[in-house]
C-alpha cells in the first residue's frame, strides 16, 4: 500500500474506533438516564449539552489545531475523554453514579471529540496525495455510518455486558487509538502547519480566522451555508425517521431499518473511497442533493417498512458523497496554514444546523404537522388523499417538505455562480512549500 495511504488508513482506522466507542457509550448513557428520571426532556439535553459544547470549543480547536503539533492534540484528545469516562467508572462501580455526573462526562466527551475531528480532518490531506482526496474524505464519512449503527451495537453489548461493560469497551477503543496515534509515523506538515511557526494574530483574530479565510475566496461561505442546510434537512429527518416509523412498525423493526440505514450510508462511503466523486466537485454536490431530496420526500408514499428499508439507505447513501465533495473543495482551496480554523468554522455551521433541527423537530411534528392530518385535520383531504391520514402522517410531510427543500437547494447549487465557479479557485494545497506526492509516499 502507498505509505501515505497506509498511514491515513491507519488513523482513520484509530479514530473510527474510538468515535464508536464513544457513540456506543453515549447511547447506553443516555438510556439510562431515562430509565432513571422517565424524562425525555433529561434525555434531551444531554444531546443538548453535548451539541454546545462542541460548538463553542471549535474555535479554539481550529486555531490549536494551525499553531500546535497534531499529534499531541489527538493524544491529549483521548487522554482526557478516556479520564473522563473512567471517572464515570468508578462512580458506577462504587454505586455513585447519580444522574447529573453524566452531563459533564458528555460536555468533556463531546468537546475532545470536537479537537479529534477538527484534527483528523485538517491532518487528512497532508496524509495522502491530492489525486486521493475526494476518495479519502468519503471514507472519512464512515464515520456518520457508525453514529447511526451505534444503538443497535449498544443494545447488543448493553444486554451481553451490562452497563459497566459497555464503558470498559469505549476505554478499550481509546487505547487502541491512542496506540496507533503515538506508534505512527507521521510527515512533518501533518504533525503541524505552516501557521506553527509564522507570526500569530491576536486571540481574538485567530479565532475568527477561519471565516477570515473563507470571505477571500468567493463562493466557499455560500458553500458553507449549502452544507448547512444540507445537514439541517439531515438532522430533522434523523429526530422523525423513528417516531415515523413506530407508527406502523415493531422496535424491532426500527432496529432493523436503522441498521439498513446504516448501512446505506456505509456504502456510500466505501462507493466515494473507490470513486473519489466526479472531477467537479459541485456536480456531485448538486447531483447527490437531488437525488437525496427525492428519496426523501418519497418516505411519504406508505407506511410500509419494505419502503422505508430502501428509501432511508438510498437518502443515506448520499450523505458521504455531498459531504465528501464539499470537504475536498475545502481542503483544496484554503491556506494550508488556515486549514484548522477553517475546518472549525465548518463544523461550527454543521453543528449549529444539527442542533437547530434537534430543537424544532419535534414541536413542529407534535403541534403543526400532525394535527393537519388527523381525521378532520385541514390537510386531510387533498394532501391526506396522497399520503394517507393518522398517525405519523403528519411526519410523512415534513418528509416531502424537506425532500423539496434538498431539491430547490441542488438547483441553487448548480445554477449560482458563485458555487458553479468555486472550483475554479486555484488549489493551495500543495503549492510551493507543501508535501508533494513522493514526501507523502516517503514519509
Amino acid at each position: 500500500m502507498n505509505g501515505g495511504l497506509g498511514r491515513f488508513v491507519l488513523i482513520w482506522l484509530a479514530q473510527l474506533v474510538s468515535l464508536a466507542g464513544s457513540a456506543i457509550t453515549g447511547f447506553v448513557l443516555g438510556v439510562r438516564v431515562y430509565q432513571l428520571t422517565g424524562s425525555a426532556t433529561q434525555f434531551g439535553l444531554i444531546m443538548l449539552s453535548e451539541a454546545v459544547a462542541a460548538i463553542a470549543v471549535a474555535p479554539i480547536a481550529g486555531a490549536a489545531v494551525d499553531r500546535f503539533d497534531r499529534r499531541r492534540i489527538l493524544v491529549a484528545s483521548d487522554v482526557i475523554a478516556a479520564a473522563a469516562t473512567g471517572i464515570l467508572l468508578l462512580l458506577l462501580a462504587g454505586g455513585e453514579l447519580q444522574v447529573w455526573y453524566v452531563y459533564p462526562v458528555a460536555v468533556i466527551t463531546a468537546a475532545c471529540g470536537t479537537f479529534r475531528l477538527i484534527t483528523f480532518t485538517t491532518m487528512l490531506p497532508m496524509l495522502v496525495p491530492p489525486e486521493h482526496l475526494g476518495r479519502a474524505n468519503g471514507l472519512a464519512q464512515a464515520a456518520m455510518a457508525v453514529q447511526i449503527a451505534a444503538p443497535l451495537a449498544a443494545g447488543v453489548l448493553l444486554g451481553t455486558l451490562g452497563l459497566r461493560g459497555v464503558i470498559v469497551v469505549d476505554l478499550a477503543t481509546y487505547g487502541f487509538a491512542l496506540a496507533i496515534t503515538i506508534a505512527l509515523p507521521l510527515p512533518a506538515k501533518a504533525r503541524r502547519g505552516p501557521g506553527g511557526t509564522a507570526e500569530q494574530p491576536g486571540a481574538w483574530a485567530e479565532l475568527r480566522g477561519g471565516w477570515t479565510e473563507l470571505r477571500k475566496r468567493p463562493g466557499l461561505v455560500p458553500l458553507l451555508w449549502v452544507l448547512g442546510a444540507f445537514d439541517f434537512c439531515f438532522g430533522v429527518a434523523g429526530v422523525l425517521i423513528q417516531p415515523l416509523i413506530l407508527t406502523f412498525a415493531s422496535p424491532a423493526t426500527l432496529g432493523l431499518l436503522m441498521f439498513a440505514g446504516g448501512g446505506g450510508m456505509l456504502l456510500g462511503s466505501l462507493v466515494m473511497s473507490l470513486w473519489g466523486g466526479p472531477r467537479r466537485r459541485m456536480t456531485g454536490v448538486s447531483l447527490f442533493l437531488a437525488v437525496g431530496g427525492i428519496a426523501l420526500a418519497l418516505h411519504a408514499l406508505a407506511p410500509s417498512p419494505p419502503l422505508i428499508g430502501i428509501l432511508a439507505p438510498a437518502f443515506l447513501f448520499t450523505l458521504p458523497v455531498v459531504t465528501g465533495c464539499v470537504m475536498t473543495l475545502l481542503q483544496s482551496k484554503v491556506e494550508p496554514s488556515a486549514l484548522g480554523r477553517v475546518m472549525a468554522s465548518a463544523r461550527i455551521v454543521s453543528q449549529a444546523a444539527t442542533s437547530l433541527a434537534y430543537a424544532i423537530a419535534g414541536p413542529l411534528a407534535d403541534g403543526v404537522f400532525e394535527p393537519l392530518l388527523v381525521s378532520g385535520g385541514a390537510l386531510a383531504d387533498g394532501v391526506g388523499d396522497l399520503i394517507g391520514v393518522g398517525p405519523g402522517r403528519g411526519i410523512a410531510l415534513i418528509f416531502v417538505v424537506l425532500g423539496a427543500l434538498l431539491v430547490a437547494l441542488a438547483v441553487v447549487a448548480a445554477r449560482a455562480k458563485a458555487l458553479r465557479t468555486v472550483e475554479d479557485l486555484p488549489d493551495l494545497l500543495h503549492r510551493e512549500g507543501e508535501p508533494d506526492a513522493a514526501e507523502l509516499a516517503a514519509g
